[in-house]
């Protein structure tokens, strides 16, 4: 390939800039000059539209500016919403994302966690449904909403504190018989807690409560047989719901208008994660709503720390209720 249509270097810059190839590299990585000599080699990069070399960086650094993340899927409208906010926090930082959909298979995501380590990312951030994940002491891993124990870091938004704020949002628009309502894996993780948050704010205001669970598999129809069994011909064994989350209360709310019943007027429903219409509109529900943002900022932070530095294992984010039209305000 001749000189003149071959890709520019770094000599081309420092060239074309008057500077000294040091001088080139610092400013590419990130190192204080002069700030004219600064301008000068930025103006030398656009002019001869030089790209970085990632990939001899990374080899330079033994870094691969990569962090897989490994998420349930793209489907849903939660997932979809903490993949676009960490891949905006890494972006910020000049990283790239290895986006893995696991399809809560935890075979699959074992699978992709060697398939990451063989590329040789500089981390993973994963929403697991695996409690037995296999991962290297090397490769620093961020979890969300699981717990693995002391030595890895879970970032989750405060379950429990949702729940009791659920349930003392019901009770304050004048529900006074009240319904849990999940559908969800049996594993133990930190979104189970929001059950026992709306039964103790429940127990603590003396109101009564009945719970539907369901295990993930099951079909919908048995939420629709148990919403007949406690309201229809008349009855109102409950007035208010909370649903594990606004993808369920959606449903949930769907099915009561179909038995003739009006929403909030004769029951009002609440759900759990702050799901918008089309992402960034109205709520699609009455919502406890998780703080997204700070979520994948705190994840994206702790993945790329210093590996010495001392991080709680359990980092709880504050929630926020927020009215969709389901509830009396």
């Amino acid at each position: 390939m001749s000189k003149q249509n071959s890709a520019p270097t770094m000599k081309d810059v420092a060239r074309e800039a008057g500077v000294a190839l040091g001088t080139v590299s610092k400013v590419i990585n990130g190192i204080p000059v002069g700030e004219s000599y600064r301008v000068r080699v930025e103006a030398a990069i656009e002019k001869l539209n030089y790209r970085i070399n990632s990939y001899a960086q990374g080899l330079k650094s033994n870094k691969t500016y990569t962090i897989a993340v490994m998420v349930p899927n793209l489907v849903s409208p939660y997932f979809c919403k903490v993949v676009n906010c960490i891949n905006r926090e890494l972006a910020k930082r000049s990283y790239r994302m290895l986006l893995c959909a696991t399809d809560y298979d935890p075979e699959q995501e074992q699978a992709y966690v060697i398939m990451a380590e063989q590329q040789k990312v500089d981390g993973i951030i994963c929403l697991s449904y695996n409690p037995k994940l296999q991962v290297s002491p090397q490769t620093p891993l961020i979890s969300i909403d699981r717990y693995f124990g002391a030595h890895i870091p879970c970032v989750a938004s405060d379950n429990f504190g949702g729940g009791m704020l659920a349930a003392q949002k019901l009770i304050e628009n004048g529900c006074k018989r009240l319904a849990f309502l999940r559908i969800g894996s049996r594993l133990t993780n930190e979104p189970n807690k929001r059950r026992d948050g709306f039964v103790q704010a429940c127990e603590a205001a003396e109101i009564p409560c009945i719970m539907k669970i369901l295990d993930d598999g099951t079909p919908y129809e048995a939420f629709e047989d148990f919403l007949q069994e406690h309201l229809a011909d008349g009855k109102r064994d409950f007035d208010g719901i909370f649903c594990v989350t606004d993808a369920l209360a959606h449903r949930i709310t769907g099915s009561l208008k179909k038995m003739g019943l009006r929403v909030p007027e004769d029951i009002q429903v609440i759900g759990f994660d702050g799901l918008q219409a089309f992402g960034d509109l109205e709520y699609l529900c009455s919502t406890i709503v998780q703080p997204v943002e700070e979520i994948a900022r705190t994840c994206v932070e702790l993945v790329l720390e210093d590996r010495d530095a001392k991080s709680p294992s359990l980092i709880c984010l504050p929630v926020h209720y927020a009215p969709g039209g389901t509830t009396r305000e």
